[in-house]
């Protein structure tokens, strides 16, 4: 994957972008959500949603915006977030990415 800049979407740019069914698109907005969304909440539930994508990088990059969600806003739903986090550890595809949200979680929500 090759970096390049987000930036901010409407809420109707990135529902397009959601339903576009392109990988690199949802991507994108994904990201740009969790960077630039005020409303946590909804972004959470939308990174939740891409969890089970069959494409890999869809999949690292919802989790990756968990732990933005963490860092950047300092809130998430933990009692919704971790039951589905945890269990997928055990997808290998993306498991160290798991565990670096995890640890975003914890150093930046002060979670034990």
């Amino acid at each position: 994957m090759k970096y390049h800049e987000i930036f901010p979407m409407d809420r109707a740019d990135l529902e397009r972008l959601f339903e576009s069914g392109d990988e690199t698109a949802i991507i994108d907005a994904l990201l740009s959500a969790a960077y630039y969304d005020s409303d946590w909440r909804w972004v959470q539930t939308t990174c939740l949603r891409f969890l089970d994508h069959p494409a890999k990088w869809v999949r690292w990059n919802a989790v990756t915006c968990l732990g933005h969600l963490a860092r950047i806003h300092k809130e998430l739903d933990l009692q919704i977030v971790l039951p589905k986090l945890l269990p997928m550890k055990a997808d290998s595809d993306i498991a160290p990415n798991i565990e670096d949200s995890l640890e975003d979680i914890k150093w930046y929500l002060r979670v034990q």
